[in-house]
């Protein structure tokens, strides 16, 4: 197992990969596996976003249909 000082980071300030603790955490992503896989952060952040949206709102919708269509909570 390799420590997440070992791993590569995405800087969020400066938009640069970074191996290790080198920048504060509060602009730093990952940790990332891989150089490549660092330097495809926004990618991943907007994506993840995009399903946690998707997500929240499938759960705001739960229940909100007629009785015989919600799921059964027992």
């Amino acid at each position: 197992m390799t420590s997440d000082s070992e791993k590569f980071w995405y800087n969020l300030k400066t938009g640069k990969v970074e191996k290790g603790f080198e920048s504060p955490v509060v602009d730093r992503a990952g940790p990332f596996d891989t150089a490549e896989e660092a330097a495809a952060a926004p990618e991943t952040l907007k994506e993840r976003s995009r399903q946690w949206d998707e997500d929240d709102a499938a759960e705001a919708e739960w229940g909100d249909g007629p009785a015989s269509e919600q799921p059964d909570r027992h």
